[in-house]
């Protein structure tokens, strides 16, 4: 049987049920094992400690399928952790109001490199690692054997499976193929989507808790969205009454599906204002124009992927809420978010305590926000809780 044994000390992690265990970690590999094979873990004096899928090109060698010996790792068992995934998404499965949420979250459900986020009548997935990448066949078979969707794509074109060692691809899978745009609700909003070629598998489905409280707390007043993508925290705003909504993003692509969504929902595009451009550059324009909005919205893409880059990401981040703050009036909120799994959450409150003393404003913090629970964070897995968010309300100058 293929192993792989830990240095002494380096058990730990894998006994407080952390799924990840790195190359460093390992004192030597017992056998030949094939990229995604599953292998026994053995700490340094041979006691078993789990089966993991072993990645021979990554820095995490081996994700953790389980901690249970008497547990094999074959197509009942994924059946079995699919299943559990999927019926704990059934209130959402069941709330006519949506129709996009993620059914699988990877190593918080268990399924270590798996994402399945469903569109209406269609899923779209990722497989992420080379475990995953080993089972992709029989997982894609056993959701197409469920009879709940007329079509899977896959999205597994993100760099992460390079490295891997992993080919990136996209394309269709199974039953019919989704259209240029797929139509989705969310909370009595609609929005088309483009699940073949947009960002992440489509849509920005972790913020669908974070729009709804923009709606619920806004009460007219000029809204500024950065880095707006298709538009979904702009359409909150107009439905919220926004008497206008300044949308920014680089990509002219998705500004056009942008205002095809506010068409869609029937909101007024007089209110609207498109600025195809780079968002730092635009918001410095904005400031030497001596531009005043009511709630600023920052939500860039992620700055770093690892805790090694988030010197660097810190620098961006604090560039882009000095100048939002400085935006702000009296009174004022501030939407503000990092994706950036290098960024913890103490450090993203304290790159934003520094860019408001910098601004020189006074700030409160009037909520903490995250990703919902379709995108659960395993107590074990620290690391599933990529999203943080801050609103903040200026109260003045200091």
């Amino acid at each position: 049987m293929v192993q792989i044994r830990l240095k002494p000390g380096r058990e730990r992690s894998v006994l407080r049920r952390h799924p990840w265990i790195f190359s460093g970690a390992i004192a030597r590999v017992e056998g030949h094992p094939a990229a995604g094979e599953t292998v026994e873990v053995l700490d340094a004096g041979g006691q078993w400690l789990a089966r993991a899928a072993y990645s021979p090109h990554s820095q995490i060698r081996g994700r953790v399928w389980t901690w249970r010996r008497d547990e094999v790792v074959d197509e009942a068992f994924f059946a079995d952790r699919l299943e559990l995934a999927l019926a704990s998404r059934d209130r959402l499965a069941a709330d006519e109001t949506i129709t996009a949420y993620r059914e699988v979250h990877a190593e918080s459900d268990r399924l270590p490199g798996l994402i399945v986020d469903r569109y209406g009548e269609y899923r779209v997935v990722q497989f992420l690692t080379a475990g995953m990448e080993r089972w992709r066949d029989v997982v894609v078979r056993m959701l197409a054997a469920r009879g709940d969707a007329i079509g899977i794509y896959e999205r597994s074109d993100v760099g992460v499976r390079e490295q891997e060692g992993l080919a990136l691809r996209r394309g269709h899978l199974w039953g019919q193929e989704p259209p240029e745009w797929l139509e989705i609700t969310e909370y009595g909003l609609r929005f088309h989507v483009d699940v073949r070629t947009g960002h992440k598998t489509g849509f920005y489905l972790d913020q669908r808790e974070n729009r709804r409280l923009l709606r619920e707390s806004l009460s007219g007043g000029r809204v500024l969205n950065c880095f707006a993508y298709t538009g979904g925290f702009t359409i909150a705003a107009l439905a919220a009454g926004a008497s206008e909504v300044v949308s920014i993003d680089s990509s002219g692509p998705a500004l056009t599906l942008a205002r095809e969504n506010v068409r869609l929902n029937g909101l007024d595009e007089g209110r609207c204002a498109w600025r195809e451009a780079d968002v730092f550059r635009e918001l410095r324009a904005l400031r030497d124009a001596a531009e005043q909005f009511d709630v600023v919205i920052l939500d860039p893409p992620r700055f770093a992927a690892r805790a090694s880059q988030a010197a660097s990401a810190a620098r961006g981040y604090k560039d882009i809420n000095l100048l939002a703050l400085r935006l702000l009036r009296p009174g004022g909120m501030l939407f503000t978010f990092s994706c950036s799994g290098g960024v913890t959450p103490e450090l993203f409150q304290k790159i934003v305590a520094g860019a408001a003393l910098d601004a020189r404003v006074h700030a409160q913090i009037v909520a903490w926000l995250g990703q919902p629970g379709d995108h659960p964070v395993s107590l074990a897995f620290p690391e599933g809780r990529y999203l943080k968010g801050l609103v903040c309300r200026v109260t003045g100058p200091q």
